[in-house]
């Protein structure tokens, strides 16, 4: 009996695509003079390295089809200066997420939805080079001995990555994209996130002065509504924005963005929220926006609201806005400041005045679940009341969310504060009622 020769294993073309760009990129470095090539000008350097990628890429012994050189020197390129294999889904504006499991498995999100892509990295160690490259840019540094980073791209995108030994499976890379043009407060009304009452709601809230906190889940677009809310602060207010990582774009003219600072490599340097949050009292803002309230710097905002800083804005992670109030409690003991639960209560019921809780459906949608007003704490116990409601019934034959928006029938207590300051809203906009989404939305002037 004649033994058969086992079948070679099959190799998937991306991958020997990708450890064939991987080579090539090895000898473009070793062909480079690093002496020379930081004296010539940007762009006869670049002209110099696509020349070169050209000339290796049409090498015999390379064997490349006429049609894949060009797209092999467009990754090359992309390799030195963009983003690499992944360089197609950063300029897709339809992508929210990149996230990379491995050199084998790279996920985006689209739309609410996540989607498995054909990319593939050459290997673990390509994909390592890729990540300490782009934290590189950022001024950071990842290895064995510091295996995990969380920092902002040049184009504003914020990049999380962890690698082995803490990643069991190969390196991990998670990537929000950083939108310069973000969703419009018209475009979220068009889409059915919420209705013009609703918006109108909120902007005379905004206007009022109101402190407004928006709790939701990860990527449910609490950034995105805080955005367009604080489009209609007034011009003539000076607005301080501090946050972990910047995504607020606020467009008055008197704005300070402050960013916190991690610690260097000796573990120097921090500069934490709460450190900014106190700094900003001293910079006679009118009002204060922490992009993302996370820990005991609660405390410090909550303080800003209730002296003077009226209009004041924030978000939080949680599931509901009675479990946004529950963290805002475990946050105001994070400070270190041993305050009873009821004084903590009271404290948080007499800086906050609206809650918006944003929710991403399962359909990929994002909803404003509700719009509640906290009127008081009685007897240790919040006084929430909901204004505007959703209520999901299913899903359509398209894969859509099945439900409607709905006025509860309250009518809030802020009503006579927004009046008093010039903001007349009809009360007839509370009356108990299915409200409809499906009409053109203008801002109330």
């Amino acid at each position: 009996m004649i033994a058969q020769t086992p079948a070679p294993p099959l190799v998937d073309p991306r991958q020997a695509f990708q450890q064939l760009k991987t080579r090539l990129h090895r000898q473009m470095v070793d062909a480079i003079d690093l002496s020379k090539a930081g004296l010539l000008p940007e762009r006869e350097l670049r002209s110099q390295l696509r020349s070169l990628a050209t000339h290796l890429c049409g090498q015999q012994s390379v064997n490349l089809p006429p049609d894949d050189r060009e797209a092999m020197v467009r990754e090359i390129m992309d390799e030195i200066y963009g983003f690499g294999a992944i360089e197609p889904l950063m300029n897709d504006p339809e992508v929210s997420d990149v996230l990379i499991n491995g050199p084998d498995s790279v996920f985006i999100e689209r739309n609410g939805l996540l989607e498995r892509t054909d990319i593939r990295f050459a290997s673990n160690e390509h994909l390592i080079h890729f990540i300490q490259r782009l934290v590189g840019r950022a001024g950071r540094r990842i290895d064995e001995v510091s295996p995990m980073v969380d920092c902002k791209l040049p184009d504003g995108s914020r990049l999380n990555a962890v690698i082995p030994p803490l990643a069991l499976r190969g390196p991990s890379v998670s990537i929000r994209r950083f939108k310069s043009a973000g969703v419009s407060f018209e475009d979220m009304v068009r889409g059915g996130t919420l209705t013009p009452e609703m918006a109108d709601f909120m902007v005379a809230c905004v206007r009022g002065r109101m402190n407004v906190v928006v709790s939701g889940g990860t990527g449910s677009g609490k950034t995105t509504m805080l955005n367009n809310i604080g489009r209609f602060i007034p011009e003539t207010e000076r607005i301080v924005t501090i946050e972990q990582t910047a995504e607020l774009q606020m467009q008055q003219n008197d704005v300070v963005a402050l960013e916190t600072r991690p610690p260097n490599v000796e573990g120097r340097g921090e500069i934490t929220q709460r450190d900014l949050l106190k700094n900003s009292l001293r910079m006679r803002p009118d009002r204060i926006i922490v992009g993302e309230a996370r820990g005991g710097e609660v405390l410090d905002m909550l303080q800003a609201m209730n002296t003077g800083h009226d209009g004041s804005m924030s978000t939080v992670h949680a599931n509901d806005t009675r479990d946004a109030l529950d963290r805002m409690e475990l946050m105001i003991a994070l400070s270190g400041v041993e305050l009873p639960t009821v004084v903590a209560r009271q404290y948080i019921a007499s800086a906050v005045q609206i809650l918006i809780h944003m929710m991403r459906l399962s359909t990929g949608e994002r909803k404003v679940m509700r719009i509640s007003e906290l009127c008081g704490c009685q007897d240790g116990a919040y006084q929430l009341e909901d204004i505007f409601v959703y209520r999901m019934s299913g899903v359509d034959a398209g894969g859509r969310a099945r439900g409607a928006f709905y006025a509860t029938g309250y009518e809030p207590q802020a009503l006579k504060r927004l009046a008093s300051r010039g903001h007349d809203i009809p009360s007839l906009m509370f009356s108990a009622r299915e409200l409809n989404s499906n009409r053109e939305y203008r801002p109330l002037r």
